[in-house]
């Protein structure tokens, strides 16, 4: 749920078994712009690079007139392996990984992982325990439904 090494950070961690190999799912993860097809109610455009590293991406979170903008920069590219980004918005900052595992018979194991600073000081440590069982089930809905996607043919 935190680390305790990192006060004011908050972590959240899915993962997801995809009927394809590696290399389709890193190529279909990496697919920056066609994120919103799986994350809900999101918007991700491509702010500057080619989507490599050091591109800069910007996710746009809408529900219900509330919004979330979430910049992150990507920081490394293992190609069919590893993806790690940093976010550095005004309120999500820490970095991200995704790591692909190859499961043998065109399976692969999909692992994202996240940790936030958390805004807000103490009030925001204190809200962390309420906020991470959300955080846990939207990001592996997310990825469950990135991989119904894969496994048709949609992504990438």
């Amino acid at each position: 749920m935190t680390d305790p090494a990192m006060p004011g950070a908050g972590e959240v961690t899915a993962t997801v078994i995809v009927g394809a190999p590696a290399k389709t799912v890193f190529a279909a993860f990496t697919a920056w712009e066609r994120q919103g097809e799986w994350i809900p109610f999101t918007k991700v455009r491509l702010v500057s690079g080619d989507g490599g590293e050091g591109s800069v991406i910007e996710a746009v979170t809408s529900v219900r007139g509330a919004s979330l903008r979430d910049e992150m920069r990507v920081e490394k590219l293992d190609p069919p392996y590893e993806v790690r980004v940093v976010h550095f918005g005004k309120v999500l900052r820490g970095p991200g990984v995704m790591r692909c595992t190859e499961l043998g018979s065109g399976r692969t194991q999909v692992v994202w992982h996240e940790w936030f600073h958390l805004p807000g000081g103490v009030a925001g440590r204190l809200a962390w325990p309420l906020m991470w069982p959300g955080s846990k089930f939207g990001l592996t809905q997310a990825l469950k439904r990135f991989a119904r996607l894969v496994e048709t043919g949609v992504l990438p």
